[in-house]
């Protein structure tokens, strides 16, 4: 399984759409175009290149063209909520080289460029977005474009933004190496909770375990276990965060092999215990 090209389809021929998310599907894909995320009502996990995070509400995050991501909703027996967030693509050229090159929008260029590793904003920025989200939706012509460029305003201002990709990360789409670290984060995404030796792992990928492994940190900016420890450490905080389960279940779920290999994996990503990081949300 390797990332799906998105086609974006602006209904009104222009090239600024912006959306309700219902989608539950999580599929991994890419598209040239720019997107805005903000979550509003649930949580889960997203990927994003490189990049393994736990999301909640009000997580708004903003990623240049053709990197590879998806949203895995954590969904409760009721299912997700409608309309449980906002998505936004435009193309670039639709601003325009012209409009681009004039001084008033170096800071628009700026934001540009830091996207290309995927950038995530604060709760406060977030919650200022979503008005315009939500008229975007609504308005049509230029009242739709002053929208536009109010979000982007919001973006450029911002204080706080934090790159979500690491500084190696490949963010250009190429056949040979993306697919192969796609099928790879696929491949862990929906195995994580086993045992997963690098042996195994290169097996999938054809390689042998030493050339894998070069690759992987290459292409991830990271060690193949430790990518692995953080994609099992985000779940297992939604697990302390959101359900009672013991500790030690939550490590079994998670993939860890015992709990003191929990404890001393969580210690390390999360600076504190799991019955600490528990203790917060009670």
């Amino acid at each position: 399984m390797v990332a799906e090209l998105e086609q974006i389809s602006f209904n009104d021929n222009g090239g600024f759409n912006a959306c309700y998310i219902n989608d539950t599907t999580g599929i991994w894909h890419f598209h040239p175009e720019y997107e805005l995320v903000l979550n509003i009502k649930s949580n889960g996990t997203r990927i994003i290149g490189d990049s393994v995070e736990l999301f909640d509400k009000y997580d708004m995050v903003f990623i240049a063209g053709n990197i590879p991501h998806s949203w895995n909703y954590y969904k409760s027996e009721k299912g997700l909520p409608d309309n449980h967030g906002i998505m936004m693509h435009f193309k670039k050229s639709s601003i325009g080289d012209s409009l681009l090159a004039q001084h008033e929008m170096r800071s628009l260029n700026e934001l540009l460029g830091l996207s290309e590793r995927g950038l995530g904003f604060s709760v406060r920025d977030a919650q200022t977005a979503e008005k315009y989200l939500v008229q975007m939706i609504n308005d049509s012509g230029l009242d739709k474009m002053i929208d536009f460029f109010n979000i982007l305003r919001i973006l450029c201002n911002a204080e706080k933004k934090e790159f979500l990709c690491s500084e190696n990360y490949k963010q250009a789409y190429d056949e040979r190496g993306n697919k192969r670290m796609a099928e790879i984060y696929t491949y862990i995404r929906e195995n994580y909770f086993k045992p997963i030796s690098l042996e195994k792992i290169a097996r999938i990928a054809k390689m042998s375990p030493f050339a894998f492994s070069r690759f992987f940190k290459k292409n991830c900016g990271a060690g193949f276990v430790e990518y692995l420890n953080r994609v099992r450490t985000n779940k297992a905080c939604y697990l302390l965060r959101e359900t009672d389960y013991q500790v030690h279940d939550i490590a079994v779920e998670c993939g860890f092999t015992s709990i003191s290999n929990f404890n001393k994996q969580f210690r390390k990503t999360e600076g504190i215990s799991p019955r600490d990081y528990r203790a917060q949300f009670r």
